[in-house]
């Protein structure tokens, strides 16, 4: 049983368990925790405003990310999605389930745009935010307040 909840501090080290071994061992990028700040103050950097983070557990185990940062101007940006790989696909959904949960947050909340960036490596991801509406853009097509990572080489935006 898989249940999807915004993010409390008590799952702070379930997230970068998650997080950390994606990004370095699946995928091979050179990132480390210091780097990425907002994992360290995650209700400071998305739970404010109109942002949010969600966590899926089996159990007590965090098997998945996404956080919404409010950017303003009715826009968000989608960060941090993260799916450990046994719970991919379409027998558990939490890729889907954690998505759907974001979109809903954002269209109550009043957002009209949702934008997200990606590298090039991630096809899968690539495939699945197409396959939920999202079109990819130019760089330069992103809002001005839009968090852009140095890994990122694609964009994506949802109008809602």
């Amino acid at each position: 049983m898989i249940t999807i909840s915004p993010y409390s501090e008590s799952y702070r080290d379930g997230v970068i368990a998650l997080i950390l071994p994606i990004q370095q061992t699946e995928f091979g990028f050179a990132i480390t925790l210091q780097e990425q700040p907002d994992l360290l103050d995650i209700p400071n950097f998305y739970q404010s405003g109109h942002g949010n983070f969600w966590i899926a557990r089996a159990g007590e185990e965090v098997v998945g990310s996404i956080s919404l940062k409010d950017i303003g101007n009715a826009q968000g940006a989608l960060r941090k999605m993260f799916v450990k790989a046994p719970f991919r696909g379409r027998e558990h959904r939490v890729a889907h389930r954690l998505l759907q949960e974001l979109l809903g947050w954002s269209r109550r909340q009043g957002l009209r745009q949702v934008f997200l960036g990606t590298t090039a490596a991630f096809l899968a991801a690539h495939r699945f935010y197409e396959k939920n509406g999202f079109a990819e853009i130019d760089a330069d097509g992103l809002p001005p307040a839009f968090p852009r990572m140095g890994l990122d080489t694609r964009f994506y935006r949802l109008d809602l």
